[in-house]
């Protein structure tokens, strides 16, 4: 064998492709991707914790005491109405010229409120006189005619009785005489007549001033300056029927239905306790005025009207209310009692619980509830007088949780 042929054969090993160059960064990928989800992981598991615990916030309400009152014989909720109420409107169709009522303005019986265009009544007004001293003036020459007429008879009656005279001339002035009586009689009356057409005239341009016909507090402004008014509605919806419309605020009372099964209940005087929407913390002490003598046969009520004891300036017209009517019997003992607002008042699991912040962590405490008075439920126990009870923020409180009041 040759030198040649003996020579070591070349080592192609060298010359092997590593799996790694194959798939070139593909190890590093798979790496993170795991670092991405592992970070999502931790993250909803951080934002998890945070949220349970996250402290609630609530609002809450102090248990009030009240004296022994009588028993309830009923609820019933209406409205606050006015008895003395008006649209004031104009008598006659015109354009407004000055409006000078305003929403919440006091008005006085006969104060001014509006004015109209006067100026056709005015030019009525005129003619009306003119007409009228006219005929006054007419009336003035026929009476200077019927004394003439007069002296002219007298002169013919001697004449005649002296034989000089006719009885023709006689009775040609008798009877000038006796017509112009009558035409003097006439004239009279059209004289009385032109002034009835004046003072016509005259309330036509007094009908374009529009007064308060009673004292009270303006609650609507029904017509602007340059708007036609009318006592009936023309024009569609460009002509406004009314001016002003006026409370009188001291003659509001209560209206309140009452299902006509109870009605046998309600007597005229009956001491009734009213507790207004908007101050669902102010009982207003009140009495049964009246009894309406009738029922809606739709609805199944009788309408009762009730009167407040007092009135304040806070008790407004169309407020919504609700009443409680008491029986007359005065109640056995006189004692305390607990109330809180009803919307504290839960129901958990068959039982009438309510939920009490004390030293900044709500305790779920279950009661014994009594009447209910407005818009507070009374509660015989499990509540104590000044302590503080939920009213809001209910979600997933638990016995025991801290909590904060919201502000």
């Amino acid at each position: 064998m040759s030198s040649r042929e003996q020579t070591t054969a070349p080592d192609l090993s060298a010359l092997r492709i590593d799996d790694s160059a194959r798939h070139p960064g593909g190890g590093s990928k798979w790496l993170r991707w795991v670092a991405v989800i592992v970070g999502l992981v931790v993250l909803l598991g951080g934002a998890t914790l945070a949220l349970r615990g996250r402290t609630p916030q609530v609002e809450v309400a102090s248990a009030q005491t009240t004296g022994g009152s009588q028993s309830v014989l009923l609820n019933a909720s209406g409205y606050v109405t006015p008895r003395r109420r008006a649209t004031v409107a104009a008598k006659v169709t015109g354009r407004v010229t000055q409006m000078l009522a305003d929403e919440g303005m006091r008005v006085t019986e006969g104060q001014l409120l509006a004015t109209l265009d006067d100026s056709d009544a005015r030019t009525r007004l005129a003619s009306a006189i003119a007409d009228r001293d006219a005929t006054g003036a007419a009336l003035a020459d026929l009476k200077v005619n019927l004394a003439d007429a007069e002296r002219e008879l007298r002169r013919t009656q001697e004449l005649q009785r002296g034989g000089v005279s006719s009885q023709q001339a006689l009775d040609a002035a008798t009877t000038r005489v006796e017509s112009l009586r009558a035409r003097i009689a006439q004239t009279e009356r059209q004289v009385k007549a032109g002034e009835a057409r004046v003072a016509m005239a005259q309330q036509d341009v007094e009908n374009c001033t529009i007064r308060a016909p009673f004292s009270g507090i303006v609650v609507s402004k029904d017509a602007q300056r340059g708007e036609m008014v009318s006592p009936v509605s023309a024009g569609g919806g460009f002509t406004r029927t009314g001016i002003a419309t006026i409370v009188d605020m001291n003659s509001l009372e209560i209206e309140v239905d009452v299902n006509e099964s109870y009605i046998a209940r309600v007597k005229p005087g009956m001491q009734v306790t009213a507790v207004l929407d908007a101050y669902p913390e102010w009982q207003i002490p009140a009495h049964v005025r009246t009894v309406i003598p009738t029922a809606d046969r739709q609805k199944a009520t009788v309408k009762v009207r009730i009167t407040f004891d007092k009135l304040d300036p806070r008790i407004l017209p169309d407020m919504g209310v609700k009443v409680s009517f008491y029986s007359e019997e005065q109640p056995k003992q006189q004692q305390a009692i607990v109330t809180i607002p009803k919307s504290a008042v839960r129901q958990d699991q068959g039982a009438t619980v309510v939920w009490v912040y004390r030293d900044q962590k709500v305790e779920r405490r279950a009661v014994r509830v009594g009447g209910v008075r407005g818009n507070d439920q009374e509660i015989l126990a499990g509540v104590n007088a000044g302590d503080q009870v939920v009213t809001s923020g209910f979600e997933d409180l638990k016995d025991g949780q801290k909590a904060e009041i919201r502000r």
